[in-house]
C-alpha cells in the first residue's frame, strides 16, 4: 500500500530547522517507550523478588558437614550472640517459655494470633518477613504497640547460605529499613530462614551466622517446633509445643504461611495448660533479663524514610501486578472471543458467499472509474495502471492524478498509450487532495480507488463492483494479497495480511462494521462518497475515516473476497516501522474523530455503539494489550511455575495455529509459509507491538504524523501476474 506524502506546512517544511527538532521529538518518544519498559521491567522484578516462593521451616539438611561449628553452639542455647567477637549462647530460664512466631505479618492470621496473646495477657516475638511489613506496616505497628518484639526473618525467605554476600547483607537491611518504617524501631535479632535447632546448624549455616554477627545481629533459633506449618491437629501441636519438666524453652510457631487455624487454637490451649504449671510467657530478649540489650530501639530517621520509599516501590508493584493480571485476563478474554468469533461467523461468511444460490443481485456491468494517486510510482505504476485499463470489466476508464511527481510518473503513464487511461497532473496537496480530484473527474458513479502500486487480476474490478447490485452498499473493500512475498518479511507480511486483515473482514463484514476500505483496492458509490464528506485530512488514515463516514452516512459496507489484488509490501524492517506505525496511528486518529457517533442516532448510532466499541476492541485494545501474553510468559518461565506458564503459552501458540490454517484455507492459500509462523510469533510480532506502543506515545503527545514515501522496488508484477 502506498505511504504518500504530506500536503506542505507553510515554510516549515524547508527549513532547515525541522530535521533537528523531528530528531528530538523522535529521541523525545523513544525515551518515553524506554522509560515505560524500564518501568515495567523494575516493577515485574520487585514483585518477583518481594513474592519470592517459599516452603514453611524445615530441618537443615544432615548431610551438609559440621565440622567448623564449635561444641559449645551445637550443644549450647538456641540464642547465639557472636557479635563482640566472642561467642556465647544463651537459654530460656526454668519454666519459661518464649512463644515466637514466624513468617508474618499476615492479615488474616496475625490478628488473631494477637488477639488469642491478648486475651490470656502473654508478650511474644515476631520474627517478620520484610516484604510483608511493607505490605501491612500497621499491623507490624500494632505488634509494637501491643508490647511483643520483632526480630527480622529476612526480607523474601531465601535459602541465606546459597545467596551471595551482597545479596544476604540486603536481606536483612531491607528488613530492617521497613521495620523502621513501620514502627520507628530497629531489632537486632535474627532467625534465618529453614533454621531449627542449634544442634541442625551445618558449615554454611555457620558461615552466616557468623557473617550476620558480624553486622550486629543475634541470632534466635528454638528449642521447640510445634510443626504447625505441616497442620498435623490441634493435639500434635500442642504436644510438639510442650516442654518436658521445669525446662525454659523458645517455641516456634507461624503466623502466616498458609491456613493457620490449627495453630491459633493451640495457643489458646497451651498457653493456660503451661500457665497452670508455673510457666510465665516472655518475650526473648525480656526472659534474658537485658542479657541481648533492647530488643527493638529506635531507629535512625534515614532508615525510616528509605523504608518508607521501599514499602512504596513494592505496594506499587503489587498494584502494578495485579493491574496486569487484570489486563492479561481481558487479553484473554478478547482473544479468546475473537477466536470463537472468526470460527464462528468467518466460516459461515465464507460457506454463504461461496454457495451456489448466493448472489448479490443481477450482474452491475454499469462502467467504472479506477482513481489512482500517484507521488514518485514510476518504478510501480506502468504495471499497475496496465493490469487496471486490461480489466475485464466493461467500460472502464483509469485516471491518473500525477501529485507533483519529480521522477517523471506521468511521463511513464503516457508512454504506455492506453486509450482508456488519463493523466491528470495536480499542484502538491497530498493523496486525499489527489483522491478527490480523480473522483471529481469521474465520468461514471461508481469509482474504484487503487494504490500505484498495486496489480489487479484481470476480473478483479469485475468482482469488486458486483455487491452493487444492492443499492443499501455504499462501499466495497477488496481482498488484498502481498505480492513480493518471497523473502522472509515478505513471507511474514503476507501471513499478517491473510489473517490480520482478511479473515477479520468476514467477521467484521458479518457485523456490518469493517473498519477500513483498503487503499489497494476499494470500490464506493458516488453518492456515498458525497455522503461522507469525500476524504478529508483530519487525518493520516484517509481510507480508515472514509469507511468510518460512509457507515455513520448509513451506507452498507461489505468485503468481496473474490476481488482480488496484489500490492507491494515493504521490503525493509525500517519501511515497514514507519507503514505501520502511520497505519496505527491514523486508525487511532480516526476512532477519536468519530467518537461522537457513540451518541448520535440513527444510523450513525448504530455504528458508533457496535461497531465502533467492536473495532475499538479488537483493533486497537487487543493489539496494544497483547505483548503482555509474551511479557508474562517470559516473567513466568523464571519467576513462576514454568510448567504451568509452558501451558499457557503453548495454547497461545496453538490458537494462532489453528486461527492461521482456518484463515488460510478460506482464502484458498497454501499452507506452505505458514512454516515461519512460530518464528513470526517470536519476532514479527514483537516488532509490531513496539510500533503500537510508538503510535500511542505519538497519540498521547499530541504530535501530527506526516506522511512518509517508501522506496519501491517493482516485484509485484512479477509475483501477482494474473492466474499466479
Amino acid at each position: 500500500m502506498t505511504l504518500y506524502r504530506a500536503a506542505p506546512v507553510g515554510d516549515a517544511a524547508s527549513s532547515g530547522t525541522l530535521p533537528a527538532v523531528r530528531r528530538r521529538r523522535i529521541a523525545l518518544r523513544l525515551l518515553l517507550a524506554l522509560l515505560a519498559l524500564a518501568l515495567l521491567a523494575n516493577l515485574l522484578l520487585v514483585e518477583a523478588y518481594t513474592n519470592s516462593g517459599f516452603a514453611p521451616d524445615h530441618q537443615a539438611d544432615a548431610q551438609q558437614p559440621a565440622g567448623s561449628v564449635p561444641a559449645a553452639v551445637s550443644g549450647g542455647g538456641p540464642v547465639i550472640d557472636a557479635t563482640g567477637g566472642q561467642v556465647r549462647t544463651l537459654r530460656m530460664p526454668e519454666r519459661t517459655i518464649a512463644l515466637t512466631f514466624d513468617d508474618g505479618p499476615d492479615p488474616t492470621w496475625t490478628p488473631k494470633v494477637l488477639d488469642v496473646l491478648r486475651r490470656h495477657n502473654v508478650h511474644a516475638t515476631f520474627f517478620v518477613i520484610g516484604s510483608e511489613v511493607a505490605r501491612h506496616p500497621d499491623l507490624t505497628r500494632r505488634l509494637i504497640t501491643e508490647g511483643h518484639q520483632v526480630g527480622t526473618h529476612t526480607f523474601s525467605h531465601p535459602q541465606l547460605p546459597e545467596l551471595p554476600a551482597w545479596r544476604r547483607t540486603l536481606e536483612y537491611s531491607q528488613t530492617q529499613m521497613l521495620i523502621a518504617y513501620a514502627t520507628g524501631r530497629s531489632t537486632p535479632l535474627l532467625r534465618p530462614p529453614y533454621s531449627s535447632f542449634p544442634d541442625a546448624l551445618r558449615d554454611p549455616d555457620w558461615a552466616t551466622v557468623q557473617e550476620a554477627a558480624g553486622q550486629g545481629y543475634i541470632t534466635v533459633l528454638n528449642d521447640l517446633d510445634s510443626r504447625d506449618w505441616a497442620r498435623p491437629g490441634v493435639d500434635t501441636i500442642v504436644r510438639n509445643a510442650t516442654p518436658e519438666g521445669r525446662n525454659g524453652a523458645i517455641v516456634l510457631f507461624h503466623d502466616a504461611g498458609g491456613d493457620r487455624a490449627q495453630s491459633v487454637a493451640a495457643l489458646d490451649r497451651l498457653i493456660p495448660q503451661l500457665q497452670q504449671r508455673g510457666y510465665r510467657f516472655s518475650t526473648v530478649a525480656d526472659a534474658l533479663g537485658g542479657a541481648l540489650g533492647p530488643a527493638n530501639p529506635p531507629a535512625r530517621a534515614a532508615d525510616v524514610w528509605r523504608g518508607r520509599g521501599l514499602a512504596w516501590a513494592i505496594r506499587t508493584a503489587d498494584v502494578s501486578w495485579w493491574v496486569l493480571w487484570g489486563l492479561l485476563l481481558l487479553v484473554g478474554a478478547l482473544t479468546l472471543a475473537r477466536a470463537l468469533l472468526l470460527f464462528l461467523f468467518a466460516v459461515r461468511h465464507s460457506r454463504r458467499r461461496r454457495s451456489v444460490t448466493w448472489s448479490w443481485g443481477p450482474p452491475v456491468t454499469d462502467p467504472v472509474t479506477i482513481v489512482v494517486p500517484a507521488y514518485n510510482e514510476r518504478t510501480t505504476i506502468e504495471p499497475a495502471v496496465r493490469s487496471l485499463a486490461l480489466s475485464a470489466h466493461p467500460g472502464v476508464e483509469v485516471i491518473v492524478v500525477d501529485d507533483a511527481s519529480t521522477d517523471g510518473t506521468a511521463e511513464a503513464v503516457e508512454a504506455l498509450a492506453l486509450d482508456n487511461v488519463r493523466v491528470v497532473r495536480v499542484p502538491p496537496g497530498g493523496k486525499a487532495t489527489a483522491l478527490n480530484t480523480g473522483v471529481a473527474l469521474a465520468r461514471h458513479d461508481l469509482v474504484v480507488m487503487v494504490d500505484a502500486d498495486t496489480v489487479m487480476e484481470p476480473d478483479s474490478v469485475h468482482q469488486l463492483v458486483q455487491p452493487f447490485a444492492d443499492p443499501a452498499v455504499g462501499a466495497v473493500a477488496g481482498n488484498v494479497k502481498v505480492g513480493n512475498r518471497r523473502g522472509l518479511l515478505g513471507k511474514w507480511q503476507h501471513i499478517e495480511y491473510v489473517i490480520g486483515f482478511n479473515l477479520d473482514r468476514r467477521l467484521y463484514d458479518t457485523f456490518g462494521c469493517i473498519p477500513t476500505i483498503p487503499g489497494a483496492l476499494g470500490g464506493f458509490r458516488r453518492p456515498a462518497l458525497a455522503d461522507a464528506g469525500g476524504l478529508t485530512v483530519d487525518t493520516i488514515a484517509e481510507d480508515t475515516d472514509l469507511t468510518m463516514a460512509i457507515h455513520r452516512a448509513g451506507w452498507k459496507v461489505v468485503y468481496q473476497e473474490t476481488a482480488r489484488a496484489f500490492t507491494e509490501a515493504p521490503a525493509t524492517l525500517g519501511q515497514l516501522w514507519m507503514q505501520r506505525y502511520r497505519w496505527s496511528y491514523g486508525t487511532m486518529q480516526a476512532i477519536w474523530k468519530h467518537r461522537s457517533a457513540v451518541r448520535d442516532s440513527g444510523p450513525s448510532g448504530r455504528f458508533g455503539r457496535r461497531a465502533l466499541s467492536f473495532i475499538a476492541a479488537f483493533s486497537v485494545l487487543l493489539p496494544l494489550l497483547a505483548p503482555l501474553l509474551d511479557i508474562l510468559a517470559v516473567y513466568g518461565t523464571f519467576f513462576l511455575n514454568r510448567t504451568e506458564t509452558a501451558v499457557g503459552w503453548a495454547a497461545v501458540v496453538v490458537v494462532n495455529i489453528v486461527t492461521a490454517v482456518l484463515a488460510f484455507r478460506l482464502d484458498r492459500e497454501p499452507l506452505r509459509p505458514l512454516w515461519t509462523l512460530p518464528l513470526q510469533q517470536l519476532v514479527y510480532r514483537q516488532v509490531m507491538y513496539l510500533v503500537l506502543l510508538h503510535s500511542a506515545i505519538t497519540a498521547i503527545t499530541g504530535r501530527r504524523l506526516r506522511w512518509q514515501k517508501l522506496r519501491r522496488t517493482g516485484d509485484v508484477d512479477a509475483v501477482a501476474t494474473p492466474g499466479a
